[in-house]
């Protein structure tokens, strides 16, 4: 009855072993996991529901959107990466590419080991390839320039004798026949190191605001990331294309600041990313969250050329210098235009044009006004000197994407040995020649048999180019 269970317990193990080393199974777990990650780069991961309901009604219509979108949830598709069925798959697909490796490189490599030795005339005529050629040489002087001439052409050469017979054996690319498992250890490299992501990195955001700093980022569900240090934005700013409201380049003055000290001072931009321990800050929005604390930054010059900046705050009055004139900052526009009707306007509600419109006293008596745009020169002319206006400091806010992913030189790793598994498994072949040396007619006759896994006619054309050097 033991023996039984044992024998029905074995012949379990051995299908459940079988059926994880087919190659079946390999496709079935491969084309699951590629369709699921379309579906998964389709939807935004972690990302507020209201964004990929837009992205279902655009597919699917507004009636059948929230629909889906519940099923999708549910199935964990807006969070797929650390859904445990997308972890399941890649463990299933680990599993195989072991089980398959374990299965066949045992042989693999005990072919490798194997030494060469000499090989009988049936076992010769098995090999596909064979060619024959005399020479008018002595035995000796043959079977040293045989030798030569595969030594040259890159082979490993052995020489075997056997009952009164001398035969040659080159080889070459006896490894090549690894490329195929190296290729499997980079698949199981990067999916651990993608597992390590998941489970010990974050994807999160971080809108900070000028002049204002902070020691966590955010989850899409707002959960706090502590850093570990702190990270402030000194300064904010956006290049427009000229006469277009375009952005050309936006970018963040930032500090890292750690036990109180300033360790790292960057300017981040969209292809300047800032690493520390780990975490990258990607440049990757902004915004305007004007407010009373918002200072506009002035550079004032008199006509002499004697030139102040100043920092103030909205109602705030300056004077020009070597001047009676009083300047008040009495409003603010990101976004000035003028209508057709030559009406000004806000046209948006962010720092596309911005401008600030300062009244002018002389001896507290109301001389003018004027609106100071900070991308036309012209306005900043005035009596008595010019007003440039440069900023309207901790008014905008930059949008950092925040990302840790220890897994990352585990990925790295396993590409580099990707490249090489499959360079080495296209790209390089196992070569085998046999040559048996006949002496004949005042002369040696040459038999040269031959084998390769691939590559044939390349091969050919490498065993005639080594025969016309003999000749």
């Amino acid at each position: 009855m033991n023996k039984d269970k044992q024998i029905t317990k074995k012949s379990f193990v051995d299908q459940v072993w079988n059926s994880l080393s087919s190659v079946t199974f390999a496709i079935i777990i491969f084309t699951l996991i590629s369709i699921t990650s379309i579906v998964g780069t389709v939807l935004e991961q972690q990302a507020e529901p209201q964004k990929n309901l837009m992205l279902l009604k655009r597919l699917f219509g507004d009636s059948a959107a929230p629909i889906i979108f519940k099923v999708l949830d549910t199935l964990g598709f807006t969070d797929m990466y650390h859904s445990w069925w997308f972890i399941t798959l890649l463990f299933l697909f680990a599993a195989n590419i072991v089980i398959c490796s374990l299965d066949r490189l045992p042989r693999i490599i005990k072919s490798i080991k194997e030494k060469p030795s000499f090989l009988k005339d049936e076992h010769l005529n098995l090999l596909p390839i064979s060619r024959e050629i005399f020479l008018a040489e002595t035995y000796d002087r043959c079977l040293s320039n045989v030798q030569e001439a595969l030594k040259k052409a890159g082979f490993k050469v052995f020489l075997f004798s056997h009952e009164d017979r001398d035969q040659i054996f080159a080889e070459k690319g006896r490894y090549s026949r690894l490329g195929v498992y190296i290729t499997h250890l980079s698949i199981l490299l990067i999916l651990f190191g993608a597992v390590v992501g998941i489970y010990f990195g974050f994807n999160a955001y971080l809108n900070l605001l000028e002049g204002t700093q902070s020691s966590v980022a955010y989850k899409m569900n707002e959960e706090e990331i502590p850093l570990g240090f702190e990270i402030r934005c000194d300064d904010f700013d956006v290049v427009f294309y000229e006469n277009s409201d375009t952005p050309k380049a936006f970018t963040s003055l930032i500090t890292i600041i750690e036990d109180g000290k300033e360790v790292i001072k960057k300017t981040l931009s969209v292809n300047e990313p800032l690493k520390y321990k780990g975490i990258t800050f990607y440049q990757s929005s902004y915004g305007f969250a004007p407010s009373m604390e918002s200072l506009f930054k002035l550079k004032v010059a008199s006509k002499n050329g004697k030139v102040e900046e100043l920092a103030l705050k909205f109602g705030e009055s300056f004077m020009i210098p070597e001047s009676n004139i009083k300047g008040v900052i009495s409003d603010f526009s990101p976004a000035l235009a003028i209508d057709k009707r030559g009406r000004l306007f806000t046209y948006a509600e962010s720092m596309n044009n911005p401008a600030v419109f300062i009244e002018f006293f002389d001896n507290n008596k109301p001389l003018y006004s004027q609106w100071i745009l900070r991308r036309y020169p012209e306005t900043w002319k005035v009596p008595y000197g010019t007003i440039e206006f440069q900023d309207l400091w901790k008014s905008q806010y930059t949008g950092l994407q925040v990302r840790k992913d220890p897994g990352v030189w585990i990925v790295y790793l396993g590409c580099l040995f990707m490249s090489i598994g499959l360079y080495i498994a296209f790209f390089k072949n196992h070569l085998r020649i046999y040559v048996n040396l006949r002496p004949e007619n005042k002369g040696t006759k040459i038999i040269l048999k031959a084998t390769t896994n691939k590559f044939r006619n390349a091969f050919e054309q490498k065993i005639d180019k080594i025969l016309n050097s003999l000749k």
